[in-house]
């Protein structure tokens, strides 16, 4: 069953680190859901990103949307996050 930042335990803003970012990107690679995030990890790698350095990457896209489940109870939203993973590696964390 497929992992959602919905189906995380319930966390205040603090909480959200990268070891959770990283867990849930994990998951969404075993899953192969959604497939951008995949795809993106290939692709940074295919331009010479180690990859722990490409999950941080991918962390920053993940990040702000996990800020509005867990802190502002919003839907994830999918559509965005695939954007955001399409903007990689041009996306600043503080642009996120």
């Amino acid at each position: 069953m497929t992992q959602t930042p919905a189906d995380l335990p319930s966390a205040g803003p603090d909480e959200i680190d990268q070891a959770l970012l990283f867990e849930v990107i994990e998951n969404q690679l075993s899953d192969e859901y959604p497939k951008e995030v995949t795809a993106t990890l290939l692709r940074l790698r295919m331009t010479g990103h180690s990859r722990e350095d490409a999950i941080e990457l991918i962390a920053c896209a993940l990040a702000p949307e996990m800020v509005d489940v867990i802190e502002f109870n919003k839907a994830f939203n999918l559509e965005r996050y695939e954007a955001r993973l399409r903007q990689l590696p041009d996306i600043d964390w503080i642009d996120a």
